[in-house]
This record gives C-alpha cells, structure tokens and sequence, in this order.
C-alpha cells in the first residue's frame, strides 16, 4: 500500500513525514528528473505502507518541475491514497490544492496540522462539519508533537483500503457560467479520459487552464478543441473573468462556504505578534544584512573554531590510537608489509583523515537545520530577493545557492524549484561558486596550518570572496547568454517557531551516514588508487620512497601548471586530481602522501607550502570543478555533456586566474 503526501510548502509536511516513519525512509531521484523523491515506511492496523513525500507545492497548475512531479506522480503512479496536510492557521490558501486533489478522484484523508496553535490562539475547527462539506475524513493533528499522528494514519490505511473516493469534486454554484463550461467540457472529453485513466472533470479544468498537454493526451482532434475554446470563451464572456482568474474564484467560494460553516477564526497569534516584532530587526531595511552575516560569522566560529573543532580533535585521536593498535597488533602477526602498508598508509590514513571531520559537517549542518525549522532562511530569501534582482535572478534562486554551501548535487536539483528556465540554468551555473562542505576539511587543515587565529575569518573571507565572484559571473551571464527579467518572486513567510528536535536529528543522521558512504565509498577506492600510485614505481616494485612512484612522475609531469600559483609540488597536484572524485579527497591523498594522519598533516604542509601559496591553493580549491557527482547532476539539468564540459572548463580557468591573481598581488606586497 503506498500513500501520497501532499501539501503546500511551510504547512509542516516534513515534520509529518518524519512523524509517519521515523528513520525508516530513504531518499533518491523521481524518475526522470532531478526532484527529491523521499520515500518512508509507515505501520498501522496490522499493516505496513510505504508513504512518499512529495514536493510543496500551492497547486497542480505546472508552473514548475514541482507541481508537475506531483501531478504526474497521482496520476501514473496511481498510489493507494492521499494524505493531504493542511496548515489549520491559514486554511483557506492550504484548501486551494485540496480542491484540485479531491478532482484526481483517489481516496484521500485531510490531515489539519497546527491544531494546538488554532486551540492557543482561541480558534475551532468543527471537524465532523468540515468533512461532510470536503466529502473526506478530516483528522486534527499536530505533527510537531505526535497529536493525532496515529489516527491519521488509521484512518489513511482504512480509507485506502476499503477505496472510499472523495464524496464532492464539483464545487461549481449551479447556473453559474463556469459550472456550464466544466460540464460541456467533461461530457464532451469523458470518453477520451476515460480511456487514459483520468478523471473526466480533472482534464476539463486542466483544459480550461491551458498551457499543458492534456488535450495532446486526450487525442482531440481539431473540432473538439473548437469546441472547448468555444465554451472557454462564452465562460468569459459571461462572468467576465479570464479563464484562470474564474477556475480560481470558483473554487474561493466553495472554500469560503466551507470556513464559514465549520471554522471559528483565531485571534492574531502570539507567534505572529512576536514574528513581526523580530522581522524589524531580522529583516530591517538597514539591519537585516548586518544580522545575517553575524549569524553566518557566528556559525562559522562555533563549527570551526569551538564546537566542531574540538570534537573532531577527539575524533582524529581516537582513529590515530586505534590505527597505532592496529599496526602493532599487524606488525607482530607478521602480516606481508604491503597488505599492512595498504591497511595502515591507505586506508587508515586516508579515509580516517576525512571521517575525522565528520563532527565539523554534522555541527554546521545542525545550525543551518535550527535556521530552516525557525523559519528564518525563509526570511534570508525574501531579504535576498531585492539584491539578486540586481543581478539578474530572483529570491527564489536564493534557496538552492544557500544550499549550495551544503553541497551542489542537492543545491542544483533544488533548482527545479525556479519555474523561469532563464534563472534556473544561472543558478546553476552560479552554484558551483558557493563553497561546499565538502571543501571543509580541506579549509580547516590548512587554517589549522597556516592561520590558526583568524581562522573564522578565513572561512569568512572565503565564502564571501565566492559569492562576490557568483555576482561577477551573474553580471556577465545576464549582459550575454542570458539576458532577460527574472520572473516575479512571492513567498509566504512563516511564524517563527521552535525547531523541531526529531527533524534536526533525522536531518544530521541523513547527513552523517552521506559522509561517510562517501568515505567508505568514493574517497576509499580513491585512495587505495592512490595508495598504489604512491607505493609502487613504474616496473611495478613496491617502494618506501614515494618520490620513485608512479605518482611522482604522473604528479611531475602537470605540476608546472601550477607553478605560476606558487605550488607545484607533485603531491599537490595530486590531490587536486582526487579532489574531482570527492572534494575531501583533497585532505585524504595530502594525508597519504605525506605520511601522516589528518592530524599530522597541519604540521606536515609549512613543508610544502608557504602562507601565500597556501591562500593561492585555498582560493583555487575553492573555485575549481566540483566533484564528479555534482558535475553529473549538471549534465541531467542542462541535458548537454558539452554544456556541461565548457560550465567546468570555465569554473577551472576562473579558478586559475584568480589563484594566480591572489599570488601575483601577494607577490608583490610580500
């Protein structure tokens, strides 16, 4: 059995989902396209489901990659059922979806969530009334604290289970203008929708809409669609609205007699009145700015500097005591030295020099999540949207960017989320720009190297200095290849609330385990190749003197490219080439090379570097080609590969000249 849940987006969908199945659910792809597919097992009555949350959406109008996932997803996937969640504050927006779903005439149970804050803030909601008006079980809920969860999905697994179908899907006044049209076109398509399993009304509003195909998978020949333009003209003409302007109406006035028989408006919430008491200064037109940077300064100081730094010390002894134990207890088995070579130098050094910063990504995943549930990276794309406008995108591209500092495969398939194809390529060509938290070790190494003070503001300038180039790249794109307006930007902004602990620790798990299937995957097989490149030479004998291996003179022969940027050891550029595998690569092969543990390498790199050279190397890791996952994310969205190669042509040669500028101009002052 498997059920949809769909909602718009800040209703407390994601809460739901964590509350239906806890830790059993996985995340990946809808077929086809670049959308999170999050999929959850969920048990009630005896019986397991399987719930896939899908995308928030405002409506299944195809606008953007979104509405269009969902509404194929209904539609082909044919699930067992819907759960539709609904914010219980502001009722009348949520419901406008509803309508459209219950017109997909699948069985489906309304899950009013925020039923406590409703109570709180002297409203009711008379369940029983709401259903008979909706035609669908309504069940109270707050997911935040489990109320209702278990009834929900009870009732879900009932309602699914015996077929009951959504009792209303005409919310037409009889007489009026728009109830003519919708009937003329559903007796008119009911065969043709009949016949490719969708319900007749749901193709008559989507035909009335216009611009989708359903009238192409309808197969209506040219006098049928005569005929519907006909009707959709005669609609206008008498209600005297547009086409979508009249679908919309109608369905606020069936929303509107349901709220007036089944809901007692709440008074203005505390949460709203101390909401708009913090916008002042959170989003202040001289305030807003300042704050956010010194929450971003903050996060940087307590991950890198306090927190994160310290646990991930605590970590890099304990894989060093236990790699040391491992090697005695190898040494006097008498284990081949090359197995034990590969097991200590390899493995060992090489993959538990990126799992020691593990703390570090999980500590500043944890802040940006507290920042997400609250409600105030909400805020931070409304903030934003004024200045990107500038640049030629608009808030909404905001989000992915942000996410970008987390990591680009996620970051570009948010994209999805821009409904302009305009602004959705620059901001994928923008992402790559924002720092990844995968070039964290490879940023707190080096700090820890070379700038063991101001290493927050390292971290600072770093991200900011590739922001300001994302600008510079923005301009450029917007005066050439893609000149135009960014489309208009709404967003609804939520109440500030309190984050939710079981949706930060869901989050940091989901995040944990990533990591380290990266390292225990990708950086692994990375460096076991590295590892024998290190410790054999070219007949192929095993060698201690890593200078003779195969890797020197693969590292030797590239390394002049990079002389002009002040480093050319071979080991480094070495690890530049692991870094396309996986960023922290970067961290693992230095590791390796030098001998030495994640935490042995900040001593080992003044040997290789100097400070200049060091700013050089961090400016160019922060620029050049992402990984290859991300890059194979590229090539999905733009559906090119030579798109994609001249995208990582071009990040690698901005990467080059700004290196080399950083250098040259340290060079000189030096």
């Amino acid at each position: 059995m498997r059920f949809a849940l769909a909602g718009n987006q800040n209703c407390g969908k994601t809460t739901l989902f964590n509350a239906l199945t806890g830790s059993n659910q996985h995340v990946g792809n809808f077929p086809g396209v670049t959308v999170d597919r999050k999929e959850g097992v969920i048990k009630g009555k005896g019986q397991t489901a399987t719930v896939v949350d899908l995308p928030g959406i405002y409506s299944l109008r195809p606008y953007t990659q979104e509405e269009i996932v969902t509404r194929d997803y209904i539609i082909e996937e044919k699930p067992d059922g819907i759960i539709n969640i609904v914010d219980a504050t502001n009722i009348e927006r949520n419901l406008y979806l509803t309508l459209q779903l219950l017109e997909l005439r699948v069985p489906t149970v309304l899950a009013l969530n925020m039923m406590d804050e409703v109570r709180l803030n002297g409203g009711s909601i008379d369940v029983k009334k709401m259903s008979d008006e909706l035609g669908v079980p309504v069940i109270p809920i707050s997911a935040a604290k489990g109320e209702g969860v278990s009834e929900l999905i009870d009732k879900a697994i009932e309602t699914a289970k015996n077929k009951i179908l959504p009792q209303k899907y005409d919310f037409c006044t009889e007489d009026s203008p728009v109830h003519r049209c919708i009937h003329a076109i559903t007796h008119l398509i009911e065969d043709h929708a009949e016949k490719i399993g969708i319900p007749p009304r749901f193709c008559a509003t989507k035909l009335i809409e216009g611009g989708d195909n359903v009238a192409d998978k309808l197969s209506l020949d040219e006098n049928e669609r005569e005929l519907i333009e006909h009707c959709i003209v005669q609609m206008e003409d008498e209600s005297g609205l547009d086409r979508n302007a009249a679908l919309a109406d109608m369905r606020y006035d069936f929303i509107e007699r349901v709220v007036e028989k089944s809901v007692v408006k709440c008074h203005e919430s505390k949460g709203h009145i101390r909401s708009v008491k913090m916008d002042k200064i959170l989003t202040g037109k001289y305030t807003a700015i300042p704050v956010f940077l010194g929450i971003l300064f903050i996060t940087f100081f307590l991950t890198f500097n306090v927190i994160g730094k310290y646990l991930s010390d605590l970590l890099d002894l304990g894989i060093t005591s236990l790699s040391g134990v491992i090697d005695n207890a190898l040494t006097a088995y008498g284990l081949n030295p090359v197995l034990q070579s590969l097991i200590i130098d390899g493995i060992f050094t090489g993959v538990g020099s990126v799992v020691s910063f593990l703390p570090i990504v999980v500590t500043l995943f944890f802040f940006l999540s507290i920042l997400e549930d609250t409600g105030y990276m909400a805020r931070v794309a409304f903030i934003m949207d004024k200045p990107l406008r500038k640049i030629g995108l608009s808030g909404r591209s905001f989000v992915p960017m942000l996410m970008g500092f987390g990591c680009s495969v996620p970051a570009v398939m948010a994209t999805r989320t821009v409904s302009s194809d305009r602004d959705r390529k620059m901001t994928v060509m923008l992402i790559p720009y924002m720092s990844c938290s995968a070039k964290i070790a490879i940023y707190a190494v080096f700090t820890q190297a070379f700038f063991p003070v101001g290493g927050a503001f390292v971290m600072m300038g770093l991200y900011l200095f590739g922001v300001l180039l994302s600008i510079v790249v923005a301009l450029i794109l917007k005066s050439t290849i893609y000149k135009g307006q960014p489309v208009p930007f709404v967003m609804e902004l939520p109440n500030y609330r309190f984050p939710s602990a079981k949706s930060v620790a869901l989050l940091l798990w989901e995040k944990a385990k990533d990591f380290l299937s990266r390292a225990f995957t990708v950086i692994m097989l990375a460096t076991v190749i590295i590892w024998f490149l290190q410790s054999f030479d070219y007949k192929i004998n095993f060698t201690t003197d890593s200078s003779q291996s195969l890797l020197a003179y693969i590292g030797r022969g590239i390394s002049v490219i990079f002389r002009p940027l002040g480093f050319e050891d071979w080991r480094v550029t070495t690890a530049l080439v692991s870094g396309f595998t996986a960023k922290e690569a970067v961290v693992s092969t230095l590791a390796v090379l030098a001998g030495t543990s994640a935490d042995g390498l900040a001593a080992a790199l003044p040997a290789i570097f100097t400070p200049l050279s060091a700013i050089s190397f961090l400016v160019f890791t922060l620029l050049y080609t992402p990984c290859i996952a991300a890059v194979s994310t590229i090539r999905k969205e733009f559906k090119s590969f030579w798109a994609t190669l001249g995208i990582v042509a071009v990040q690698c040669a901005v990467a080059y000249v700004c290196a080399l500028a950083v250098f040259w101009i340290g060079s000189i002052f030096s």
